[in-house]
């Protein structure tokens, strides 16, 4: 086994509703056990407190960007994404994270991977765990980010520049396909659930085929072992009929429940990820639940309101807040593009030991 270095680079920021540290892929290891090994270590995992190292005691402030400049023709930046265990010592690679992904805008910015073209910097980031591009538009007067600004996000508090993302072709970024089974809806012991893929693996089921109501609170919802135990075996059924084989020891699928809209919007989302309950929602499961709200048949579509039309612009509610995704639809109905507003904030850059 290779033994972990000892320090690092690093700049830790808050992205969208998540937080942890982003590096230069150059500034680790190339062997990934050394790799793993350090951020395991620079976490503080495994402990469920994470109380000798950085992480927070949360899945959402336990991850990692590794962000290198790319190779690839129109793309500015490779980022790939690492979430670190809490309690267990696991690095996994197996999903994207859209929260993290704003602040790649910004630190290819600040470490001069990208040059700032005006009051505003498009940056094209190949999303290195799924194969697909995302772009990032990034605030930067004078040629110096800036993340001040009026921008609010729910399960942030305060306000921050805006940094829209926008995502396409991410249809079976895991799975193969948006529908890795072909169907709307699949039986699993028993609960009809929908298997997605739109950015994010996940299994959208209606709360109350679950026993519950979908509007719990997060807390709740944690201390439910019997529900928790119910989704996870749905979960470890559907790994393999999703393409992503055992999924035991894996952060995806993500877990959906799904009940109607109480505050105007599209949908009600409980989202598990996939072992507690989210504090809100991911971006990329946002993303994939809103698109399962426009599947004819499907548990999402059974509950969800929207208007109709080629744009639609999805509100979908969770326990912070809600999260808004603009979805543009082909003639046929199909998804060919979903764009949501993040934020990022710079806290430190320095030097993190192991």
């Amino acid at each position: 086994m290779s033994d972990p270095i000892g320090s690092a680079r690093v700049m830790w920021m808050r992205g969208g509703t998540s937080r942890g540290g982003y590096f230069l892929a150059d500034d680790l290891p190339a062997d990934t056990v050394a790799r793993d090994a350090f951020l395991l270590r620079i976490m503080g995992s495994p402990d469920p407190r994470q109380i000798d190292g950085m992480g927070g005691a949360d899945p959402l402030t336990s991850k990692v960007a590794l962000v290198r400049k790319s190779r690839r023709e129109g793309v500015d930046v490779d980022y790939l994404f690492l979430q670190v265990f809490v309690d267990q010592a696991i690095v996994s690679d197996a999903q994207n994270c859209g929260n993290i992904l704003a602040g790649v805008g910004p630190f290819a910015i600040e470490r001069k991977l990208v040059e700032a073209t005006g009051d505003e910097t498009r940056v094209a980031i190949f999303m290195e765990n799924t194969g697909q591009i995302a772009i990032a538009t990034v605030q930067t007067p004078g040629g110096t980010v800036r993340y001040q600004g009026d921008a609010r996000i729910d399960g942030v508090p305060g306000t921050a520049a805006p940094i829209p993302l926008e995502f396409r072709d991410t249809a079976g970024s895991s799975c193969g396909a948006l529908l890795p089974t072909g169907q709307a809806v699949d039986d699993i012991d028993g609960v009809r659930v929908t298997l997605i893929d739109n950015g994010m693996p996940c299994v959208v089921i209606k709360a109350q085929d679950v026993g519950v109501t979908g509007y719990e609170d997060r807390e709740t919802l944690d201390k439910d072992d019997a529900l928790k135990a119910r989704i996870e075996a749905i979960r470890l059924a559907v790994g393999e009929r999703m393409n992503l084989g055992d999924v035991r020891e894996k952060s995806v699928p993500k877990m959906m429940l799904v009940a109607p809209p109480r505050n105007g919007g599209a949908i009600t989302v409980r989202s598990f990820i996939p072992h507690r309950a989210h504090a809100s929602i991911g971006v990329l499961g946002a993303v994939s639940v809103a698109t399962a709200c426009l599947i004819e048949g499907s548990p999402a579509n059974d509950v969800a309101v929207f208007a109709q039309g080629h744009r639609k612009t999805l509100s979908v509610e969770h326990p912070s807040g809600e999260t808004s995704c603009i979805m543009e639809l082909d003639d046929s109905g199909s998804v060919i593009s979903a764009a949501m507003l993040r934020t990022a904030r710079k806290l430190l850059d320095g030097e993190v030991f192991a």
